[in-house]
C-alpha cells in the first residue's frame, strides 16, 4: 500500500461520448510533487484523433499558459505499452482507433522553468469523429504529508 501513496489521483476530464471535440482543456492541477502524469483512456472512436499538449499554467484561471515539453507513451494494443518518447511543446497526435491509453509525464522542473506551478492537458481535435474518453492526472510523489484534500483548481 505504501507505493499507492506516491500518487495523488485526480479526475481532470470525466469520460464522455465526444471527449475531445474541438479544443478541450482539462481541469488545472497544482504540481505539488515531482511531476504530473496525465492518462487518457479512449474507448469507442475508430477515426477521431487529437493533438495533445501540456500547458504550464501560472494560476487556476489561468491568466498565462505556456506549452511545455513532456514525455509520452501509448498503448494501442491492450496491456502493451510503447517506449517513452520525448514530445516538444508542439505535442503529438493520437492514433485513430478504439480502446487505447496514452500517458504523458511532465516534470515539476519543466513547469518551474516557465515560472509556473500548475498544469493542464490540452487536446485539439484533428480528425473530427467522436471519441469516448476521459483523462486522469496523477501527482507523482506529492510533497504534502498527509496528501492535500484537493489539488484541483
Amino acid at each position: 500500500m505504501k507505493n499507492v501513496e506516491n500518487f495523488h489521483v485526480v479526475p481532470v476530464l470525466y469520460p464522455v461520448a465526444d471527449a475531445f471535440d474541438g479544443t478541450v482543456n482539462t481541469d488545472i492541477v497544482k504540481c505539488a510533487g515531482e511531476g504530473v502524469l496525465f492518462e487518457i483512456t479512449k474507448g469507442v472512436g475508430t477515426t477521431g484523433t487529437s493533438t495533445i499538449t501540456i500547458d504550464a499554467c501560472d494560476d487556476v484561471t489561468p491568466s498565462n499558459t505556456t506549452a511545455v515539453a513532456f514525455m509520452y507513451r501509448a498503448s494501442t494494443t491492450p496491456d502493451t505499452w510503447g517506449a517513452w518518447t520525448q514530445a516538444t511543446a508542439a505535442g503529438f497526435a493520437t492514433t485513430a482507433g478504439s480502446n487505447q491509453m496514452y500517458q504523458m509525464y511532465v516534470e515539476g522542473g519543466e513547469l518551474a522553468s516557465e515560472g509556473y506551478g500548475y498544469a493542464r492537458l490540452t487536446a485539439v481535435e484533428v480528425a473530427n469523429d467522436p471519441v469516448l474518453g476521459g483523462v486522469t492526472a496523477y501527482i507523482v510523489t506529492p510533497h504534502y504529508a498527509p496528501l492535500p484534500y484537493t489539488v484541483l483548481t
